[in-house]
């Protein structure tokens, strides 16, 4: 075989891989394209990124590597270049579109427990009753005036699965027909489970007493309250519950805290309502006076509508979260640090705070802090102080940098145990925004106060209960009311 011919087929194989790194460069193109394209959109359409031109210069660098490695593969230039190139791009791209689609489902998760709240409907019979399943029974007492469409997705739930038609037999409280039930009058009743944490407060061996015969969890809608603001200035609820477990199970709302946000002032007020407030509460509570604290055994957005009236204010979002997720949150942040006025000991977990700045190193031992108030020399009004305390150390830990650039992991850790109405957008414009700005907020607080009082004032939800509650100075509520409203003006 001569020189020549050899040399030629010498130059067809290298032909031919040349030509085969070049269609592998061209789908590894393509491909770059798409999924470059993608993050991008991703990116835009949920305002990740957006602070410093981040947004811009990552769009930049990945239209410069296509140009680059486009113009390289036509001019059949630097093909192993242009392979390091896309591959290594596309990686990077792959990744970040990973973090981008996991923040978005973890919100959407967020938002979506948020449309919902579940209530747990049963039957109950004394513990000591030879009665053990619902066929027994003919007739239950149950207070129809006060939560009729529950009992009756109860009752009718009931005759579809068991084929039993009971009677109800009408009483005013859930708390009358626990009397009835126990005293012998009645035979069983229906409980709303929300109402327990009110039943257990009034009755010494109240959950030892019954005897849950049959059970319905019942799945309702929550109405969207969120209202939109064009200016980076809104009004966030944020309401803890008595609960572990799911965020969704309806419950009291011991927590009753609104954080009044003007992102152009940086200022962020925090206003407290004390859980025994005596307030007028809609919806559910058939807008008759109760404790504030009972409006959320009607659902977050009657709380939300009961501070509303109150101040005189718009809620624009809401944040609800029970014992687990603040315990979860505190541990996704490593800690807080916080300041302590006096020395107590828990009575949740039988911590020891000293005074000055005290490290809340895990989830529970803070849980015991905010919780306590029996050790506190002004009670409720302490325990409202500490809760603030902590609030405000959460807000600044997840406003550093260090935390937001963890943020999709604070949010994963939270996303079965916290629900708010707070769209995406909104979120990371205001993540945006600080990262942006690079300025501290000023926090303030302020509380409400009264004159407390047991058994002086009738509950709606517990009329036969002697309960303290608290009927708030109309002059703190107004002075309160305008301090919202000046934050929210720019004052």
């Amino acid at each position: 075989m001569s020189h020549s011919t050899r040399h030629k087929r010498r130059r067809s194989r290298s032909n031919d891989r040349f030509d085969t790194q070049m269609i592998a460069n061209g789908v590894l193109l393509i491909l770059f394209a798409l999924l470059a394209g993608i993050a991008s959109y991703t990116m835009y359409a949920h305002n990740i990124l957006a602070f410093r031109h981040v947004n811009v210069i990552y769009t930049a660098v990945l239209v410069v590597v296509f140009l680059v490695c486009l113009l390289l593969t036509l001019f059949k230039k630097g093909k192993h270049l242009v392979t390091v190139l896309l591959v290594l791009f596309s990686i990077v791209v792959g990744v970040s579109l990973f973090a981008f689609k996991s923040l978005v489902d973890v919100a959407d998760n967020i938002n979506k427990t948020a449309s919902y709240s579940e209530i747990e409907m049963k039957v109950v019979v004394p513990a000591n009753s030879s009665i053990s399943d619902v066929s027994e029974l003919t007739n239950v007492q149950a207070p129809t005036s006060a939560d009729e469409s529950n009992i009756n997705a109860l009752i009718a739930n009931i005759k579809s699965e068991k084929g039993v038609e009971l009677t109800v037999d009408p009483v005013d409280s859930y708390q009358s027909a626990y009397e009835n039930l126990i005293n012998g009058s009645s035979q069983a009743m229906v409980l709303n489970s929300s109402y327990s944490s009110l039943l257990e407060l009034s009755y010494n061996d109240y959950e030892s007493n019954l005897k849950t015969i049959y059970t319905y969890k019942i799945k309702k809608a929550i109405e969207d309250t969120a209202k939109t603001t064009d200016k980076n200035v809104f009004n966030i609820y944020i309401s803890g519950i008595d609960t572990s477990g799911a965020v969704s199970t309806v419950s009291r709302s011991d927590v009753n805290l609104i954080l009044t946000v003007n992102m152009n002032t940086h200022k962020i007020l925090m206003t407290t309502t004390p859980r025994d407030s005596y307030v007028r509460i809609p919806d559910g509570g058939a807008d008759q006076y109760d404790k504030l604290t009972h409006a959320g055994i009607y659902g977050i957005e009657t709380s939300v509508k009961t501070l509303e009236n109150l101040y005189d204010i718009p809620i624009n979002y809401y944040a609800r979260l029970n014992f687990t997720s603040f315990v979860k949150l505190i541990n996704a942040l490593g800690g807080v640090t916080v300041y302590n006025d006096q020395a107590f000991t828990s009575l949740h977990g039988n911590y020891n705070f000293g005074v000055g700045n005290i490290n809340l190193t895990s989830g529970e031992e803070a849980l015991g802090f905010v919780r306590e108030r029996y050790s506190l020399e002004h009670g409720d009004y302490d325990r409202g102080n500490n809760q603030l305390k902590v609030i405000q150390a959460i807000v600044e830990k997840l406003t550093s940098f260090q935390s937001v650039s963890n943020y999709s992991d604070v949010i994963s850790t939270l996303q079965d145990s916290i629900q708010t109405n707070m769209p995406l957008n909104t979120m990371m414009s205001l993540v945006n925004e600080q990262l942006d700005s690079g300025k501290t907020f000023i926090f303030s607080s302020q509380e409400v106060t009264g004159t407390g009082s047991t058994g002086q004032l009738t509950s709606y939800a517990m009329p036969n209960a002697s309960l303290y509650m608290i009927q708030l100075d109309d002059a703190s509520v107004a002075k309160a009311s305008q301090a919202i409203k000046n934050v929210m003006e720019g004052e």
